[in-house]
């Protein structure tokens, strides 16, 4: 399979108005003619009804639908725009598109926003009607008792389900494990707790495991009953023998570890016992929901959304006759959920997501014993509430993928040309984006066929007649412009980009950050059979594929064991030199997978920034760019290798291999930079090369400006700036000073000269008020007393430190003169309660749950009223939560 060594040495290189519930089964209005004219335009609302389908009378989704096929029927020649006015298209089905809803080479039928409107497809309904239940702070509506959803959203933002740490509860963990759950007799507090709950009720709550099956996993699975008379806890199965007991496999260059079976669970989830602020209970069965309002919410004010629907856009052909030449832009897809964990597979978690359903050696074919299900890898992939198959010259730009409770998008079974351009991915429990498919490996085997219509495509039934072969690989996507973060919220395992089998697929200039796991992932699992040894145990069909000039950082925030660009597997199709059984290194490596350009920062936990782990074979690392993050820049642990890293600019080490040496790799031409580089210390071209808008497309949607990185000032005169949502005209300010002669870079890197002395804390993108001064937590004037100081963590904390504390009554306290004062802080779902006091008064109580779900790092938690000129003292105490942070004060005169 390798090259002569000789040979390998020479080669040196937004939701609007509440719209009617739509159904998207077949309508037939009336279509107006067909006339010879080639561009047609169908008008949409969320109050549309009728076929006319006009301007002055715009129909509902459905019957735009349906006037697009007449209209493409009439005219196959015919540009076709149907134009969604503002407001939210609730469907009450999966709106679903054909071979049918096609449109022709250079003429698309596109769907996209009216000028100036925001339309959102949604799959949940809005609940009204709610009433306070006694004088808890609960509040109660009346739901469908069909209801079924793992996501609410209340305000645009998802909101965590009722839950509680053991130790919160009073349990002591003396949990006695086995194979069918735990004995938890010698537990008090926990017989007492599950002996209050009826058997439905105990059958809904679910423990979450973060890190059971490794670091960068996070499992969870439902309990099955309770015994009060044995204090037998059953969980639920084949969840629970998934995620403790699973098979062992042969041969094995990565390892897929069992999870203890007396661990304890971090949280308890899923009763309405359990009920706290920000969090929400569902009694399907009793119809009705709850949910406990933060403090300053006003039910009456809350938009609350609960999701009905899994799935809001398929578009699925077949391989024989595919859907094709479609194009999206300018939409919203949100509001959608995915319950597949709920059931009694749970979500036993493997990598990047993908999980055992069924057997405990699901996808490990012939290297378990018993033999398990084949290929090699076949996890089960999560569900994409967008999701395209048999789909060719589909273009979705412009977009937004927000609130969903399972993977954004997918593309896979045959898909070719697919365009995936400046959208915006956030908030989405899964990962953003989940190309292929793990049932593909080799479609050119026979033996695979069933299985990949099986589970790569939303219909089996649908696709049984087709011919499975090279005709099912999916080719020629390309990925770019796009912004991905806030990912992961409720699987934290999610990659930001998973990518499985593919030809041809182009992923560049993305952003990509506040991730819990990997950035981009190419290949999952798929290489835990393959290392220098054993090299051809698992092969697939990878060929060609590019990761470029994305930009990655602040990744890995939650999980770890992963890196910014994650490889897995092999990675192209050899190419022989003439007399065929010698590799050509050159031109073999041209069809591997070219990773160039890249800038990944900030991932202090990271083990290798780029990471070619097992199996992983034919990789090109050129011309990227990683500091702070991680023990090493580039490595991986039982490569079979083929690598070369040329042309980098790398702040740690490459070449690292710490489990098993790989065949070959090739390193030459690297620069060696600091953790923290300054201005000049990297080409400017290459931030300038890199992420979202960084070539000749200019991204239709943006992010707020923010600061990630600022190099050290010490002995500066100019700094480099590294954020998200930079522009030209992006002002930069020193204390209340703006900055002049800013060189912009690109969306994500700017230079700014700076005077003698400044620190990093007074850089900012607003300029204070006047008489503000804003003092770090650092700052000698500040007494903790339960406090612990952390820097580095790469959130964009202000100077890049905290105090942070864990036990409650921890205090901060500050005298000041001044008329008022501000504490900065953290807003995350791990924080909990503050007391503030000043001057001995009364304590005034503070939360930090973030309403959005997301991080909020060095934002003021707190704001005084005015004070009487003089001098105070303001005292901060940790009432509740895992962690109470501090980023300092400020205090204006």
């Amino acid at each position: 399979m390798s090259p002569q060594g000789s040979v390998m040495r020479r080669l040196l290189r937004r939701v609007g108005p509440v719209g009617t519930i739509l159904s998207l089964a077949a309508v037939a209005p009336a279509v107006q003619s067909a006339t010879a004219a080639t561009a047609v335009t169908v008008y949409a609302s969320p109050s549309g009804s009728g076929s006319a389908c006009s301007s002055a009378s715009p129909c509902a989704l459905p019957a735009a639908q349906s006037a697009v096929r007449a209209q493409r029927a009439a005219n196959s020649s015919a540009d076709v725009t149907v134009l969604l006015a503002d407001g939210t298209y609730r469907l009450s089905s999966t709106w679903t598109l054909g071979a049918a809803d096609s449109g022709a080479a250079g003429h698309p039928v596109v769907w996209k926003a009216a000028p100036g409107a925001h339309p959102v497809v949604s799959g949940a309904s809005q609940v009204t009607g709610w009433t306070q239940v006694g004088s808890s702070g609960v509040w109660s509506a009346p739901v469908p008792t069909s209801s079924n959803s793992r996501q609410l959203y209340v305000g645009g933002h998802e909101v965590p389900v009722a839950q509680a740490s053991p130790a919160s509860l009073g349990f002591r963990g003396s949990w006695t494990g086995s194979s069918t759950g735990y004995t938890v007799s010698g537990d008090q507090a926990a017989m007492t707790w599950f002996g209050s709950l009826t058997a439905s009720q105990v059958a809904g709550v679910e423990f979450d495991y973060p890190g059971g099956n490794g670091p960068w996993t996070e499992s969870r699975c439902r309990v099955a009953s309770f015994s009060a008379a044995t204090g037998a806890l059953k969980m639920s199965q084949p969840c629970w023998t998934d995620v403790t007991a699973r098979a062992s496999f042969a041969q094995g260059s990565g390892g897929l570890p069992s999870m203890g079976n007396s661990t304890m669970p971090a949280l308890i989830e899923n009763a309405r016992a359990l009920v706290g602020s920000g969090q929400w209970f569902l009694d399907a069965a009793g119809g009705t929901l709850y949910y406990k309002p933060l403090s300053g919410q006003q039910m009456s004010a809350l938009d609350v959304e609960l999701p009905r629907l899994e799935s809001l856009l398929r578009g699925a052909g077949t391989l024989a006759a595919p859907l094709h030449d479609v194009s999206f832009s300018g939409l919203q897809f949100s509001y959608a959920t995915w319950n597949a964990p709920s059931t009694s597979a749970g979500f036993a978690d493997v990598q990047s997501n993908l999980r055992i359903t069924g057997a405990n050696n699901q996808g490990m074919c012939t290297f378990s014993t018993p033999a398990g299900s084949c290929p090699w890898g076949s996890l089960t992939q999560p569900l994409a509430n967008v999701a395209f198959s048999a789909a060719r010259n589909v273009t979705l730009t412009g977009n937004r993928f927000a609130e969903l409770g399972g993977a954004a998008l997918s593309v896979m079974y045959g898909s070719a040309n697919t365009l995936i351009q400046g959208n915006e991915f956030t908030d989405t429990a899964s990962t953003a984006l989940l190309l292929g498919c793990t049932h593909d490996p080799l479609p050119t085997d026979s033996s695979e066929a069933a299985g990949i219509k099986q589970n790569c495509t939303p219909d089996p039934s649908a696709v049984s007649g087709d011919t499975i072969g090279t005709n099912e690989i999916l080719t020629g996507t390309t990925v770019s412009d796009n912004v991905i973060h806030h990912i992961g919220t409720d699987y934290s395992s999610a990659s930001g980009i998973t990518l499985l089998f593919s030809q041809h697929t182009t992923i560049t200039r993305n952003d990509l950050y506040d991730l819990p796991y990997t950035g981009i992932t190419a290949g999952v699992v798929q290489g835990h059979v393959d290392q220098a040894s054993t090299p051809q145990n698992s092969t697939n069909i990878n060929s060609s594929n590019t990761i470029s000039n994305n930009i990655l950082h602040d990744y890995l925030s939650v999980r770890s064991d992963g890196g910014a660009i994650y490889v897995e597997g092999h990675q192209a199709q050899y190419v022989y030199q003439s007399g065929g059984t010698t590799i050509d290194p050159v031109q073999t490596l041209a069809k591997g997978l070219q990773v160039t350009g890249n800038v990944a920062y900030d991932g202090p936990t990271t083990n290798f920034t780029y990471y070619d782990d097992a199996g992983s074979e034919w990789v090109n690392w050129q011309g990227n760019v990683a500091f702070g993050a991680g023990g090493s820049s580039q490595g991986g642990c039982s490569p079979t290798g083929h690598f070369w890293i040329t042309g980098n600019y790398f702040s740690a080490n490459v070449q690292s291999y710490p489990c098993a040496q790989p065949v070959d790799t090739h390193a030459s031409g690297n620069t060696s930079i600091s953790a923290t580089p300054r201005p000049g210390d990297v080409p400017g071209s290459l931030f300038s090369s890199a992420g979202a808008g960084s070539g000749s497309f200019s991204p239709v949607l943006s992010v707020s400006p923010r600061i990630f990185y600022v190099s050290p000032t010490s002995n500066a005169t100019q700094v480099l700036l590294a954020g998200e949502g930079f522009s030209s005209s992006t002002p930069v300010y020193v204390g209340s000073t703006q900055a002049a002669n800013v060189t912009h870079l690109s969306r994500g890197f700017m230079i700014v000269p700076i005077p003698s002395g400044t620190t990093a804390g007074q850089i900012s993108l607003t300029p204070p008020a006047p008489g503000t001064t804003r003092l770090d937590d650092t700052d000698s004037r500040i007494a903790y007393s339960g406090f612990s100081y952390a820097s580095g963590r790469s959130y964009g904390d202000y100077s890049n430190d905290i105090h942070y504390a864990t036990a409650n009554a921890s205090t901060a306290s500050l005298t000041f003169t001044g008329t008022q004062v501000q504490v900065y802080g953290e807003q995350f779902t791990d924080q909990g309660d503050l007391g503030v006091t000043i001057d001995g008064g009364s304590q005034q109580v503070v939360s930090t749950l973030p309403s959005d779900g997301a991080r909020h790092a060095n934002v003021a938690v707190y704001t005084s009223g005015v004070l009487a000129s003089g001098t105070h003292t303001i005292v901060v105490t940790k009432l509740s939560g895992q962690y109470a942070t501090l980023d300092g004060f400020s205090t204006r005169s």
